[in-house]
């Protein structure tokens, strides 16, 4: 009697889970609008300050349109119109601006703006306020020039214990926005086993899109055996989507900013990945990604929603005004 031979076993479906939200949001498609309408209404150059948002696709994207970006405001030719980033800037920032008789357009995001008032306002009653972020991080550095005399920076549970305060009992907590939530509340729990009496800000200052991109990630990362986070590295919300991936149950995740970055063998015996964006990136390169996988076999796309948004800002006021008669009177005067 000859052997039987063997049932191969069945390859698991291949497929992609595509997480909403993802990529633009609210805020970052304010800033990379201003940009562009500056453009458009007042010809180039158009100088920025600091990358407009965290993503070297858009920054090359606006480079082509007559965008130029520069590190500090010194920077910007006299008579000049000079935006500044998303990320927002500290007071000091708009006096060399005014000192360089440059007109100026502020894309900060609204929510950024937000946490720079109660920063303020904390430091006007005399509190001292734990500003949880990232050092050197764009968005801490313009919170902290508000009341840099108040302000202490915590990085992580691990910074706590080198926190000092003046008064226990008078201590309030920020945090940079685009962190994870989980790592935030960590941070926060830790404080307040210092200080119990640790006051929170009146409204949970971490951005609705940076909770809702990490809360899909969660849902899909439990299902997915591999997570591609479309960002770029210096982007802390991208950063972020890595980690939250990883921890909701992952077994690889991945920050590519194009698709020609992905490496073929993070595909082995994968059968679901996950793909995801962060909120500086636009949608045209997660297209590129879902390409890229459908043609190794991952066509069926089924969307991971956690949230639905309809948020919308206002372009900067600065937009309405004749910027460069402005710009050529300061130099006059």
């Amino acid at each position: 009697m000859g052997r039987m031979s063997a049932t191969p076993a069945a390859q698991p479906r291949r497929k992609v889970l595509l997480a909403a939200p993802r990529g633009y949001c609210a805020g970052v498609d304010r800033a990379v609008i201003a940009v562009e309408k500056a453009l458009e209404q007042y010809g180039a150059p158009v100088y920025v300050r600091h990358e407009i948002v965290h993503n070297k696709y858009v920054v090359k994207t606006l480079e082509k349109k007559g965008a130029i970006f520069v590190e500090e405001t010194e920077e910007v030719p006299e008579g000049n119109i000079v935006i500044f980033s998303a990320h927002g800037v500290a007071p000091v920032v708009h006096e060399e601006a005014q000192r360089g008789r440059l007109a100026t357009i502020d894309a900060t995001c609204p929510l950024v703006t937000k946490v720079h008032k109660e920063a303020v306002r904390f430091a006007k009653e005399d509190y001292d306020i734990l500003l949880i972020g990232h050092e050197g991080h764009e968005e801490v550095i313009g919170t902290s020039g508000e009341a840099p005399e108040h302000i202490q920076l915590v990085d992580g549970p691990k910074d706590v214990a080198n926190v000092e305060v003046r008064d226990p009992d008078k201590v309030v907590w920020l945090s940079q926005t685009t962190l994870s939530v989980d790592e935030t509340m960590e941070t926060v729990d830790a404080l307040k086993g210092r200080f119990p009496n640790l006051l929170s800000p009146p409204s949970d200052d971490i951005c609705y899109a940076t909770q809702n991109r990490q809360q899909a990630v969660k849902q899909m990362g439990a299902q997915a055996d591999l997570v591609i986070v479309v960002g770029s590295r210096n982007s802390s919300n991208s950063k972020r989507l890595v980690e939250v991936a990883l921890g909701a149950g992952a077994a690889a995740s991945y920050l590519v900013d194009y698709a020609d970055e992905i490496d073929e063998a993070w595909l082995a015996g994968v059968a679901t990945v996950g793909v995801t964006s962060g909120a500086s990136v636009p949608e045209i390169l997660v297209d590129g990604v879902l390409e890229w996988l459908a043609a190794r076999g991952y066509e069926d796309v089924e969307t991971v929603t956690a949230a639905e948004e309809s948020i919308a800002f206002s372009l900067p006021k600065e937009l309405r005004r004749d910027l460069r008669a402005e710009a050529r009177a300061a130099t006059e005067r």
